[in-house]
């Protein structure tokens, strides 16, 4: 299957990352890359991404899918958090439903010492619902899906998994604005994603769905 016909819940929302970012940049990281999706959609607008994921299967299976085409690709295994990346080195950091499976707070402080002045962060993620007032996004969310599985085939990603979600939706606003910035814009989407996004700050989008977005000055 190739990467325009896979199709699940934080794929669907691949645009809505891609749009918040810039034109042209000269390096990115793709946190919790997986089998190099994500890294391989940024390699249209950046011209050297690094995928780091902490499990090694889906490295290599980033490289096989990957292969030697288009190049100014790199995968890397290890944490994230710990592997010695150059602070502020990144014109653009991005990441699908990772940031669920570490501490928020402890993530998005690194992010932002990776970020260089003026750089772009983009995050599809996951969080936790609550009952009532995730009722309405609840329940249209699972008739969204299954009214998009009736013309897409859903694929399941082969990357570990972590549920439930530790934080809630509320939860990753309040510490995205804490660690951020009171700029922070936050959406929430229907296909249980987010979306937080400052403009002259990062851009954050954890997934319910939601976009968060920020651009590090």
């Amino acid at each position: 299957m190739t990467d325009s016909e896979r199709w699940d819940h934080s794929i669907h929302y691949y645009p809505v990352l891609m749009k918040a970012l810039p034109t042209h940049s000269a390096k990115a990281l793709d946190i919790g890359c997986g089998n190099g999706i994500l890294t391989r959609h940024l390699r249209t607008r950046v011209a050297h991404v690094i995928g780091i994921d902490i499990d090694p299967p889906m490295i290599e299976l980033a490289k096989k899918e990957t292969g030697l085409s288009p190049g100014g690709i790199e995968f890397v295994f290890g944490d994230f958090l710990t592997y010695p990346f150059e602070l502020e080195s990144f014109d653009v950091i991005a990441s699908v439903a990772t940031l669920h499976h570490i501490d928020t707070v402890e993530a998005l402080q690194r992010i932002r010492g990776l970020l260089r002045p003026g750089g772009t962060l983009a995050i599809i993620g996951i969080a936790r619902s609550r009952i009532p007032q995730g009722l309405f996004y609840n329940i249209g969310g699972i008739v969204a899906s299954r009214l998009f599985k009736l013309k897409r085939t859903f694929w399941h990603h082969p990357a570990p998994m972590v549920w439930p979600p530790k934080d809630t939706f509320a939860d990753v606003e309040r510490i995205a604005k804490s660690v951020l910035g009171k700029d922070v814009v936050y959406r929430r989407h229907l296909l249980f994603r987010l979306q937080r996004r400052s403009l002259g700050q990062p851009l954050l989008c954890p997934l319910g769905r939601g976009t968060l977005g920020h651009r590090c000055n």
